[in-house]
């Protein structure tokens, strides 16, 4: 299940006092579920940009506290710095990274927007995606003639801000404005050229980025730049929309790059512009050797160039994610000039990095798990081997997929089985998870034993926890259920289809899937008769014996395919 993750990018007026900058993202990081990833202080902008992530309702919060701490410790009527600034927090974005989208961001910055605003008493404009009017997207226009701007701009129609809009005043000249806003991770990169020549690698870089490069007279690169009626320049655009590039040389590597921005990964997305930049230098008789990444990057951008690559090979791209992203290391060069470790550069990873003292049935091995199981402990128990069996399903399906897509001879039928190999990764995924949510639901139950019980609230409480944690460690080992049913279609069409030699795989993949069922039934059973809710457990017990049903029948029809082929 792929877990919502949003990154924030506060930028805070104040790059010089240690104490304030520290006091700031102590007030950040007193909100749980958040990960501080950088603290950048600025000496000549006396500007901090800091930079967090966690799951959405937990980042949203931290600014919130982030922002308000800045507006105490603040005062902007004071403020001097070489970069342009409008408020105490100058600007905060949030930025979707995983399983949330540019639209969810757009309408949380609105609604923190509107609460720094109504609590804090600083007004607050909206820019980018969470623009209420397309001037506002851009940053500029909400920002322009700074803060000492504010005292003309406040109250105005057009030009005050969305929310907190009133008279110029004390508050406002201590706090200034804050901007908060939406947009799409921006990904720097550096593509490293097998040239010494910044002027061949700026060429490059002129090809591809958005904005292009002057038109000049006679086509020439001496001619003077053509203008048009008013004046500009004109522009002959670069082939990468939502970029920014140049060309320069790096000493320490003794080679040009071509370094640029991706501003918009939704339309161009890591590998496009890779396999872009390649194109245009090659265009120049020079080649990309490798590719940098500068800073953090989310996980999507590599598994989507990784999918991308394995396409091009006609490769399935239903394997394990790790290879997805280790394709996606080798085919751009990403490790050409250091090491390129996942877990420090990849936001996710760097997330479950901090985890990793949790412990988690997923990460033991085969003969840990069996151990753990096998302990005088309760849990895991059925439902967590149920739902690993039902693991072991998909994943036969899913190798058997690959092994067809890969098969000699069946060159032209890649994709179908790619397709079912991609099908099969998800169920994996789903089915692992359920596995620990399937103890800890179980944890749930224990954890009620240990509430108070003295008075007649405590005790209502208690009966009131109970029967919602009864109620979920039924409604998991169901979900179970419902998953595990899923691998029946995929194994089937593995029997039918895939590679005669794995018959058998998909056979043992459909008793496994049937195992899983079965036993993730006996459990919604005995966690529904502790329910209250007789109606409810009546309904979950009756759902949960109409998949077992299905799945005997499909069990025993995979089975029927598996002993004739044999």
């Amino acid at each position: 299940m792929e877990k919502r993750i949003i990154e924030c990018v506060p930028n805070f007026s104040e790059g010089r006092d240690k104490s304030v900058i520290k006091s700031i993202t102590d007030a950040i990081e007193t909100v749980e579920g958040i990960k501080l990833l950088d603290v950048d202080p600025g000496e000549a902008t006396n500007r901090t940009v800091v930079t967090f992530v966690g799951n959405p309702e937990a980042v949203v919060e931290a600014a919130f506290r982030g922002i308000k701490r800045a507006a105490e410790l603040i005062d902007m009527s004071r403020h001097h710095g070489a970069h342009p600034r409008m408020g105490a927090t100058d600007v905060c974005p949030l930025i979707p990274i995983s399983g949330v989208t540019l639209d969810e961001c757009a309408a949380m910055a609105r609604k923190l927007a509107e609460r720094v605003a109504a609590e804090l008493h600083i007004p607050t404009y909206c820019y980018e995606a969470a623009a209420f009017t397309p001037e506002r997207k851009n940053l500029a226009v909400c920002r322009a003639g700074e803060y000492e701007a504010l005292p003309e701009k406040m109250n105005v129609s057009g030009k005050g801000p969305d929310f907190g809009d009133r008279p110029y005043d004390e508050g406002v000249a201590r706090t200034g404005a804050t901007t908060i806003g939406a947009r799409d991770f921006l990904i720097a990169v550096n593509y490293n050229l097998n040239t010494t020549s910044t002027r061949r690698a700026n060429a490059i870089a002129f090809d591809v980025r958005e904005k292009g490069r002057p038109v000049r007279e006679g086509g020439k690169v001496t001619g003077k730049p053509l203008k048009d009626e008013n004046g500009n320049t004109i522009m002959q655009p670069g082939t990468l929309k939502g970029t920014k590039a140049i060309g320069w040389y790096i000493d320490e590597y003794g080679i040009a790059q071509v370094s640029m921005n991706i501003t918009d990964i939704a339309v161009t997305p890591l590998h496009k512009a890779f396999d872009e930049v390649c194109r245009a230098a090659d265009a120049r008789g020079v080649r990309v050797t490798g590719t940098e990444i500068v800073g953090l990057i989310p996980k999507r951008a590599l598994i989507e160039a990784g999918r991308y690559f394995l396409k091009k090979q006609q490769r399935s791209t239903g394997i394990a994610e790790e290879e997805i992203v280790r394709i996606a290391v080798k085919s751009m060069g990403l490790d050409e000039l250091k090491p390129f470790v996942p877990e420090e550069k990849v936001i996710e990873y760097m997330l479950e990095a901090d985890k990793k003292g949790e412990k988690k049935l997923m990460d033991l091995t085969c003969r840990d798990f069996a151990i753990e199981t096998a302990s005088e402990s309760p849990a895991p128990g059925g439902g967590s081997i149920a739902a690993y069996m039902g693991t072991l399903a998909a994943a036969l399906g899913t190798m058997v997929a690959n092994l067809s897509a890969h098969k000699a001879g069946w060159d032209d039928r890649w994709e179908e089985f790619s397709d079912y190999a991609d099908q099969g990764q998800a169920l994996v995924a789903r089915l692992l998870h359920l596995v620990d949510e399937d103890t800890a639901a179980f944890n749930r139950i224990m954890a009620v034993f240990a509430m108070p019980k003295g008075t007649d609230e405590e005790k209502a409480a208690r009966a009131a926890a109970l029967e919602a944690a009864t109620l979920y460690a039924t409604q998991v080992p169901l979900t179970t259920m419902e998953t595990a049913a899923e691998t029946f279609p995929l194994l089937k069409a593995m029997a039918e289809l895939g590679n005669p030699a794995s018959v058998s795989d998909a056979g043992v993949g459909a008793l496994a899937a049937r195992a899983a069922v079965r036993g993730a039934l006996l459990n919604v059973k005995i966690n529904a008769a502790g329910l209250k809710d007789r109606a409810e457990a009546d309904r979950l017990v009756a759902r949960g014996e109409e998949i077992a049903a299905a799945a005997a029948e499909a069990e025993n029809e995979i089975i029927a395919i598996v002993e004739n082929k044999i």
